[in-house]
């Protein structure tokens, strides 16, 4: 993941970035744990994409179209 990719993330969790200084802000649980939910979607995604790339041959598609629906589908589990 890129620096913009993540702070689009946090922005997106409603987080606001001090990027140029050396301070750490307090953050709500809520907001913390709504960023870790995106960077792991975004992680999940990441890596299911990978698993159709690298799956692409006739005879290994299915697997790679099961690992990436396997993947995908541990961000549904509470």
């Amino acid at each position: 993941m890129t620096k913009d990719e993540i702070i689009r993330m946090a922005h997106d969790a409603g987080l606001h970035l001090a990027t140029d200084v050396n301070w750490m802000p307090i953050v709500g649980f809520e907001y913390a744990q709504k960023f870790a939910n995106l960077v792991a979607a975004a992680e999940r995604e990441a890596c299911a994409k990978v698993c159709l790339s690298e799956w692409s041959t006739l005879e290994q598609m299915d697997a790679g179209g099961v690992f990436a629906a396997a993947i995908r589908a541990r961000g549904e589990k509470a």
